[in-house]
């Protein structure tokens, strides 16, 4: 029998109090930057975590399914963001990992050790790009 989800404010309460202030204060420039994604609790990096707006995918196998658009999740040793979504010259993460700080990054992960490595004002912009794109299979 699958795991209940906790709420958003459960997951959150859970948390250490320095690892919750790091998410909360990325989930508010989440909600600030793309206030109609609304946030909702899913799992799919092996643990609990929030997502922001949905986009449906379908690949050229016929699989298809619903994923988040964002994701923020707090792991054992840093954080993870994710902006699923590209633009004309590819992933948004990847086509600006240079500019996003001392983190790691993937097609569509920023990896974190703590809020001072990222630059939020940057990622927040990709957040914001994310939102008007709609997904990777918008454009995919």
């Amino acid at each position: 029998m699958p795991k209940t989800l906790p709420t958003l404010a459960e997951f959150l309460a859970a948390l250490p109090a320095d690892r919750r202030a790091t998410m909360m204060t990325v989930h508010k420039a989440i909600r600030k930057a793309a206030p109609k994604l609304a946030p909702f609790m899913t799992s799919g990096m092996g643990s609990p975590l929030i997502g922001y707006g949905k986009y449906h995918y379908k690949y050229a196998s016929g699989r298809e399914g619903d994923w988040f658009l964002i994701g923020l999740a707090a792991g054992k040793s840093g954080y993870a963001l994710h902006i699923c979504a590209v633009a004309e010259d590819g992933y948004l993460v990847e086509r600006n990992a240079a500019k996003l700080g001392k983190v790691k990054t993937g097609r569509s992960c920023i990896n974190f050790k703590q809020l001072a490595d990222l630059k939020l004002d940057v990622a927040m912009g990709l957040v914001k790009q994310a939102a008007k794109t709609g997904g990777i299979s918008a454009v995919a």
